[in-house]
Formats: structure tokens, C-alpha cells, sequence
């Protein structure tokens, strides 16, 4: 799967029909910069130390899973779209998403509270930019997923289900709140 910048893809898409502001493209952007904004709040607060603290079950510390929520949104987002095209979803594996997760990880060691501050404030707008660009008939497309055994999911469905786009800073944060 080629990667493209959010931008990029934002720039592809075109916006609602005559201008208007389609409600539930909407909708699906702001509670991701909701999210986004509730997890960079939290962050902001954190102490070095509590920056460093290792979530549970999980291993990586609380400044690698900001990371990694923050580097993720132009992946997720790049999916969403390819689902939107009505491009079938192949060689994308759970494992896959796994090995991407830690190999994150350890390239961005390192990486300062702020940088990382800064990257998920400048994604995240750019994945809402993204979103608010599909149409109800790119939400509702379905194509057969490889991370999902072949099964169809829609382009909404990828965008606010299981740990994309429109979820995934609630869920970290959860976890991080439970951490601290």
C-alpha cells in the first residue's frame, strides 16, 4: 500500500456538492478533533516522568502511544480514502498494523513531548480537512478489507471503528488516564 501525505489526499477528494457542508462528514471530523484535542490537552499536562510512564498490557510509554496516534491519522486516513475510491483493501493485516505500531516506536525514540504536541495538532487537522471532504456516497462505499478476512466495510466504518481515525485518541487516552 503506496503512502500518501493527508494533504495529498485531501487536496484528491472534492468537498460536498454546490458547497455545502455535508453533516455527517462533519460530524465524523469533529469528534476527531475532539479527540485529538482532549488527548493533547492531556498531554500537555504530563510531567517528563509521566511522559516516560508505560501503559499496561501495552509496554510502549505514554509519549510513544501519542506518537503513534499522531503519525497515524495520514495511514488512516489514506485507507479510508482507498475505501472511498472503492478500492479493495489487500495486503493490510492486523500483524501488519502491529509491526508498524512498534516499528514507529523505535524510530521516533526520542521524539520530545513537544515535537510530538506539534505533529498531532498538525495531523489531526489535516485528517479532519480529509474527512470533512468525503461524500455521503464515498461513507457508504464498501469493499472486501484483508485486516477484516475479506469481509466489506465501509469508509465510515474504517474511520470510527476499532482504532482509526475518529477513535483512536479516545482510546489511548483512556488507557493513559488509567496509567497516570
Amino acid at each position: 500500500m503506496n503512502s500518501q501525505s493527508i494533504e495529498q489526499i485531501a487536496e484528491i477528494q472534492t468537498s460536498a456538492p454546490g458547497g455545502k457542508i455535508n453533516s455527517r462528514s462533519e460530524a465524523l471530523a469533529a469528534r476527531l478533533e475532539s479527540g485529538a484535542k482532549a488527548l493533547a490537552s492531556f498531554a500537555a499536562t504530563l510531567s517528563e516522568a509521566e511522559w516516560q510512564t508505560p501503559l499496561h498490557r501495552d509496554g510502549r510509554t505514554i509519549g510513544e502511544v501519542v506518537r503513534q496516534v499522531a503519525g497515524i491519522f495520514s495511514v488512516e486516513i489514506h485507507v479510508a480514502s482507498l475505501i472511498a475510491a472503492g478500492q479493495p483493501i489487500t495486503g493490510l493485516t492486523w500483524d501488519s498494523v502491529d509491526t508498524m505500531n512498534r516499528n514507529s516506536t523505535k524510530e521516533n525514540d526520542g521524539v520530545t513531548k513537544q515535537d510530538t504536541l506539534a505533529l498531532l495538532a498538525e495531523n489531526s487537522a489535516a485528517a479532519a480537512r480529509a474527512i470533512r471532504a468525503f461524500t455521503d456516497e464515498e461513507l457508504d462505499r464498501s469493499v472486501p478489507a484483508s485486516f477484516n478476512r475479506g469481509a466489506p466495510v465501509t469508509c465510515q466504518f474504517i474511520l470510527e471503528e476499532l482504532e482509526h481515525a475518529v477513535r483512536h485518541s479516545y482510546l489511548h487516552l483512556s488507557r493513559m488516564w488509567a496509567a497516570r
